[in-house]
């Protein structure tokens, strides 16, 4: 089949088409584009097209500048489709409006493998090859379509006691329009566990344009006695909520007779009223973006894992292919892993990747 990508200027036209396809993800939608645009990476979106006219897909591609006359071209969590045997012909209508500097093109296609080692994740598609991604690749995801009383039998036994507790002490967590609680937390998150950040200009357009024509983005906060001290990001499209960005802080505070706040649960608290606010709107899956492929249990992310492993069991992987288009592309590949590797080292020390 020949396929075609027609530009789609208008946000809302482009939702709308993201928002009703079957394979979809949210880092598709508009507003993610706006968001990466303040990073300095330009959103290019199509509509894809099969012969008879009708639309099969859509596509937001994110050119990223390397060096003078290089770029590369990602699809975050996409392209959107019909189906994934589309995937060659995707290629082919790529390779039709791409420029000559334009070097690779890297997909992360949103439909989720189970990580149960009965599932085989594919080593390509048509032309693309395997590759690694930029999203995270491992994940832990929920079926919100049960009913919550199965949702909360399914949690671990701890964090069905903990988020019990976190009620009796009257912990309210839900939506909440309080950014500044919420870079508070993220950012003492981030200096804990030694991990980069965007600049805040990246997470309010995000929130701004993730609502802005049919896709949602809104914070959820959990607090106790009035102080936010778990909470998180979250960008949702058709049938998917993602938890983006969040953390926790500890609760420092004193009482008047000196004696420590007691440990409230928050984190647990967040996470399950997360999940029933995404159920009640009508969301089928939560995806708890990101565990580490190799678990290590020194890391702070190895303490991240156990933590929504609580939530869901059911892991799964969203792999990443490239598409060579031009000779360069090898030697862009190697630079860009060297890049990573370099700004690991610098910023945590250590050449590992965080997921």
């Amino acid at each position: 089949m020949r396929l075609t990508l027609v530009p789609a200027p208008d946000p809302r036209v482009y939702d709308d088409a993201v928002r009703s396809l079957p394979i979809t993800s949210p880092l598709q939608g508009w507003g993610y584009g706006e968001a990466r645009r303040t990073l300095g990476q330009e959103p290019l979106r199509f509509l894809i097209r099969g012969q008879g006219g009708q639309t099969v897909g859509a596509l937001q591609l994110l050119r990223k500048r390397l060096v003078p006359g290089f770029s590369t071209l990602y699809a975050p969590r996409g392209p959107a489709l019909e189906s994934l045997d589309l995937l060659p012909a995707v290629a082919e209508a790529v390779r039709r409006v791409a420029r000559p500097g334009d070097a690779l093109l890297k997909i992360e296609p949103p439909q989720p493998v189970p990580a149960d080692g009965r599932a085989v994740v594919p080593s390509d598609y048509g032309p693309f090859r395997r590759a690694e991604t930029e999203q995270p690749e491992h994940t832990i995801v929920a079926d919100l379509t049960r009913s919550e009383d199965d949702l909360f039998a399914g949690l671990h036994s701890m964090a069905r006691r903990n988020v019990r507790t976190a009620q009796k002490l009257g912990v309210v967590a839900g939506r909440d329009d309080d950014f500044e609680a919420f870079w508070e937390i993220f950012t003492a998150t981030n200096e804990r566990a030694q991990l980069g950040a965007f600049p805040r200009a990246y997470y309010e357009t995000m929130l701004r344009e993730g609502n802005a024509y049919g896709g949602e983005a809104y914070l959820v906060l959990s607090r106790y006695e009035g102080r936010a001290l778990a909470g998180g990001l979250f960008l949702a499209m058709g049938g998917t909520t993602a938890y983006l960005f969040g953390g926790s802080v500890r609760d420092d505070r004193l009482r008047e007779d000196g004696t420590p706040y007691k440990d409230a649960k928050a984190p647990d608290a967040f996470y399950w009223n997360a999940m029933l606010d995404a159920k009640r709107r009508g969301y089928t899956l939560f995806d708890f973006w990101g565990i580490p492929r190799v678990l290590d249990e020194s890391k702070h992310s190895y303490g991240v894992f156990k933590m929504k492993l609580k939530f869901s069991e059911m892991r799964v992987w969203y792999p990443a292919y490239d598409l060579s288009l031009n000779p360069a592309a090898p030697a862009i590949v190697r630079a860009l892993r060297w890049r990573k590797t370099r700004n690991n080292l610098r910023k945590r020390g250590s050449a590992d990747d965080v997921l």
